[in-house]
C-alpha cells in the first residue's frame, strides 16, 4: 500500500538502520484455502533451502514443511503477516501461504476508520468481519490495526468543537472494539502520533505530530481519549501505541516522552509497536537498540514488531519527494547477491528479537513480494522485501530463519 505522505517517505533514506513503520497491500493464485481452525500435521521438516541442500539462492514452496515458519519461533513469539481482504479469495496463493506458515494476521486496511465508518452515523463491518473471521477460522490470531491514524480519518471526524470531536472518536472506538470483542484482543490504538519534524535538529517540533487530529483538538488529548474508550469497551484487550522510525534518536525520545505522559496520567497502554520498515543497509544494532530502549523505560509493556519489510532500494530523498533520482528497477527476479544480503539482515534481526523476552509478536508486512506497498512507493518498480517471491517460492531469508543448518551464500 502507499499510505505515506511525501515528507514521511524521507525517513526511508539510506543509513537509517532504524525501525521504520507504516501500512501496505498485494497479489496471488493457487489451491483454495480450507476454512478450518486447525493446521494439518506437518510433514517431516526439510533441512535445505534448495535442492542441493545448501544454496543461498532460495528454495521452492514445495521444499517448505507445513508450519515451518511459525513452528521455528513457537517458543519465542507469534509470527504474523499483513493481508488485504482481496487476498483471501479462493485459489489465492498469498492466502494459502499465510494459512500454511503464519499464526497471526493483521488486516491491512479493513479495520481502519475510512473503511468502517466513511460517513457519519454509519458503520459497515462487512469487509472487516470477513477478513477477521477468515483468520480465526484458519487458527490465526488477529491484530487490530488501527483505531486512530491521521491518514485513515474521514473528514467529518475532525469537524466541530473539541468536545464534539471527542464524543465522535469515543463512539467510534468503543463501537469497533466492542464489535470485535473476543475476536480481536490486540489493538494498535494510536498509530504514528509522534512528530515527523526530524529535519530541524534541536529546533524540531515535538513530541506530538501536528496532524489533523492535533490541529482540530488543539493538543494531543485525542490519544488519551482513544485509549480510554478502547479500555472501557474491552477490559481484556491489549492496547498498543504503534510508531515508525523508532531507531531515530529524536523520534525515539519523543515517543518515550509521549508514552511516559500517557502512563503518568493513568492512560491504559499495554504495549509498544515498532513497525520496522528497514532499508537493506539497516544497522541491526540500531534496530534492536530501539527495542531495548523502550524495554528499559517501560519494562511492564510488551513489544510487538508490527510491519517488518526490507526495502531493497537505496534512494535519495529526491526520489521520495519528487520521484527524481530513483534507482533503476532491479526487475522481477532479484539477483542472488541481493537475496543473500536480504537474508542476512532478516536473520540478524530475528536472532536479536529471540533474545528479547518482551517481544511477543513479529509481523511481516505482506506475504509475497508482489503484495508489498514498496512496489509502488515511491515509484512503480519491482521490490523484494518479504520472505516469499512473486511465484510464492520461499526466499533465502525464509530458510535462514527457519533452518539452523542453512548456509547463506553470496
Amino acid at each position: 500500500m502507499a499510505e505515506f505522505s511525501a515528507r514521511d517517505r524521507l525517513r526511508l533514506l539510506a543509513g537509517g538502520g532504524a525501525c521504520l513503520l507504516a501500512a501496505c497491500g498485494g497479489g496471488g493464485a493457487s489451491p483454495a484455502p480450507t476454512a478450518t481452525g486447525t493446521t494439518a500435521p506437518a510433514p517431516p521438516p526439510t533441512t535445505s533451502g534448495s535442492t542441493d541442500g545448501n544454496s543461498g539462492t532460495g528454495g521452492t514452496s514445495s521444499e517448505m514443511a507445513t508450519g515451518q515458519l511459525r513452528d521455528a519461533f513457537a517458543s519465542n513469539f507469534s509470527v504474523g503477516t499483513a493481508v488485504g481482504v482481496s487476498r483471501i479469495n479462493p485459489n489465492d496463493q498469498s492466502a494459502d501461504i499465510a494459512i500454511d506458515q503464519f499464526n497471526s494476521i493483521t488486516p491491512e486496511w479493513s479495520l481502519k476508520a475510512n473503511n468502517i465508518a466513511p460517513r457519519e452515523g454509519e458503520f459497515n463491518f462487512t469487509e472487516a468481519d470477513r477478513i477477521v473471521n477468515w483468520a480465526l477460522d484458519n487458527g490465526m490470531r488477529v491484530r487490530g490495526h488501527a483505531l486512530l491514524w491521521h491518514e485513515s480519518t474521514p473528514d467529518y471526524f475532525l469537524q466541530g468543537t473539541p468536545t464534539q470531536i471527542r464524543a465522535r472518536l469515543e463512539n467510534y472506538v468503543s463501537t469497533v472494539v466492542d464489535h470485535f470483542r473476543g475476536r480481536v484482543d490486540d489493538w494498535d490504538v494510536a498509530n504514528e502520533v509522534v512528530s515527523r519534524d526530524i529535519y530541524r535538529g534541536s529546533d524540531g517540533i515535538g513530541p506530538d505530530r501536528r496532524s489533523g487530529w492535533f490541529n482540530a483538538v488543539g493538543n494531543a488529548d485525542y490519544i488519551d481519549w482513544a485509549f480510554q474508550a478502547a479500555r472501557e469497551a474491552n477490559q481484556n484487550a491489549r492496547l498498543f501505541i504503534n510508531e515508525d522510525n523508532t531507531g531515530d534518536p529524536m523520534i525515539q525520545g519523543w515517543m518515550i516522552e509521549i508514552v511516559r505522559r500517557l502512563l503518568d496520567r493513568g492512560v491504559p497502554i499495554d504495549g509498544i509497536g515498532h513497525q520496522c520498515h528497514l532499508p537493506l543497509t539497516a544497522d541491526v544494532n540500531s534496530v534492536l537498540g530501539a527495542v531495548d530502549a523502550f524495554n528499559r523505560e517501560f519494562p511492564n509493556l510488551v513489544t510487538h514488531i508490527t510491519e517488518m519489510d526490507i526495502n531493497c532500494y537505496n534512494d535519495p530523498g529526491s526520489c521520495w519527494e519528487s520521484n527524481t533520482g530513483c534507482q533503476a528497477d532491479i526487475g522481477a527476479e532479484a539477483p542472488a547477491s541481493l537475496l543473500a544480503d536480504h537474508a542476512r539482515l532478516v536473520k540478524s534481526v530475528m536472532d536479536g528479537l529471540i533474545a528479547r523476552p518482551n517481544v511477543e509478536s513479529v509481523t511481516f508486512w505482506g506475504v509475497r513480494d508482489s503484495d508489498s506497498w514498496l512496489n509502488s512507493s515511491p515509484v512503480s518498480r519491482s521490490n523484494h522485501p518479504l520472505l516469499f517471491d512473486r511465484n510464492g517460492e520461499a526466499k533465502p531469508a525464509f530458510f535462514a530463519i527457519t533452518d539452523p543448518d542453512y548456509v547463506i551464500e553470496g
